[in-house]
Formats: C-alpha cells, sequence, structure tokens
C-alpha cells in the first residue's frame, strides 16, 4: 500500500468518525439541553451535521474525495472515478470509522462504550424517505458545479432532515455506526437492513436519472454519411 492510498483511507477513516461523532454527539446534547422538546433537538442536531458536513467535506475532500459513505463510494467506483480495487478498503475504513465516531462520543458524554440502540426505525415510509434522501444526496454530488459539492450536500441533508420521515439517515456507514449508540440519532440493529437496501435502491436511481439528464454524445458526422449510404 503506498502513502497516496494510506492517507486516502486514513482521511476516509477519520472523516467518517468526525462525521458520525457530529451526528451523534450533537444529537446527545440536544436532547440534554432541549427539555424534552423534540423540535427543538431535531433543529440542533441539524445545524450541528451541516456545519460539520460542510467543513469535513472541505477539509477530506481533496485528499480522498470526502465519501464518508459506502453508497457513494460504490457509485464512484462504478463510475471510475474511484479505483474498483479500492472501494472494499473505502467501505472497510468507513464503518470502521462510524464505529469510532460513535465511541468517542459515548466517551465524551461519560456513557457506556459498548451498546446498542434500542430505536426502531422501520415501514414503508421510512424505506421510501431513505431511498429519497440519498436519490437527492447522490444526484447533488453527480450534479454540482465544480467547487461547490460541499455547500450544496450539506444545504441538503440540512433540508432532508426535515422532509424526509427518517430524518436523511442516506448513509449505510452512518446506519453502521448509529446501531452502536442507544441515544437520540440512534438506530435499532433490527432496523438497519432496511435502511441500507433502501439507501442502496435510492443511488441506483440517482445514477440513472443523472445518466438521464447528461447531455448525449452527439452521433460523429461520418458515421452519419456512411448510415445515409447502406
Amino acid at each position: 500500500m503506498n502513502s497516496s492510498t494510506s492517507q486516502k483511507l486514513l482521511a476516509e477513516a477519520l472523516g467518517t468518525a468526525l462525521l458520525l461523532a457530529v451526528v451523534i454527539g450533537s444529537g446527545v446534547m440536544a436532547e440534554r439541553l432541549a427539555g424534552g422538546n423534540v423540535a427543538l433537538a431535531l433543529l440542533a442536531n441539524t445545524l450541528a451535521t451541516v456545519g460539520g458536513l460542510y467543513i469535513l467535506i472541505e477539509v477530506f475532500g481533496p485528499i480522498s474525495g470526502a465519501h464518508f459513505n459506502p453508497a457513494v463510494s460504490l457509485v464512484m467506483a462504478c463510475r471510475g472515478d474511484l479505483p474498483k480495487a479500492l472501494l472494499p478498503s473505502y467501505i472497510a475504513v468507513q464503518l470502521l470509522g462510524a464505529m469510532l465516531g460513535a465511541w468517542l462520543v459515548h466517551a465524551m458524554f461519560e456513557l457506556s462504550i459498548w451498546q446498542f440502540s434500542s430505536k426502531l426505525r422501520g415501514g414503508t415510509g421510512q424505506w421510501i424517505a431513505e431511498a429519497v434522501a440519498t436519490f437527492g444526496l447522490l444526484l447533488v454530488i453527480l450534479r454540482a458545479p465544480a467547487g461547490r459539492a460541499s455547500a450544496m450536500v450539506a444545504a441538503y441533508i440540512g433540508a432532508a432532515y426535515w422532509f424526509t420521515a427518517s430524518t436523511s439517515f442516506a448513509n449505510p456507514a452512518a446506519v453502521f455506526g448509529r446501531m452502536f449508540s442507544d441515544s437520540f440519532a440512534g438506530i435499532a440493529p433490527s432496523s438497519a437492513l432496511g435502511f441500507v437496501v433502501a439507501q442502496l435502491l435510492g443511488a441506483s436511481l440517482a445514477v440513472a436519472v443523472h445518466q438521464a439528464l447528461s447531455p448525449k454524445p452527439a452521433t460523429p458526422q461520418g458515421g452519419a454519411a456512411e448510415l445515409e449510404h447502406v
């Protein structure tokens, strides 16, 4: 493994860990301070996530692409923007980072490090919401003008926290990490598979729509002329 690859994997692991620390940690803090007001807690959780996500993409984007998300890495590998040989390593460090991010929050807030969420999140509405959230995220990433992806992704996730029934996980690594925290942002392990399947379906649909919206290659003049004489 060369130094460039090591740096990319470290950036993905650290970025994903910090992202989950932001999501879960702000949820813990918000729940403690909101006095039972769930809407206020979600608003605080949203604002922290938007700010944290923007900064993390800006910091780690030039190194690894700042995927922090197996669905994003899978799409990028299929498009040729990420070497396919790196895909398993990207996903592995993203999952590891997500779990470590949850544990870091528990250590900071003096909670039991090893725990699993008991918060059930399931049903058709939640799955549709996750498909929609991930569809929108990937479509933003694929179609964002150069240099604007970090702000657009952060803004979209902030909006999706509120317009989706699932509060927009949109990330299999986030699902994995949040399983390990029985807190405001957690998800029960029994609910995880449905979320991940919905996310992958949403990502696939985003790729299809992106291709449909993209300009079609022009037919070479010579080829058209030759067909006319067949």
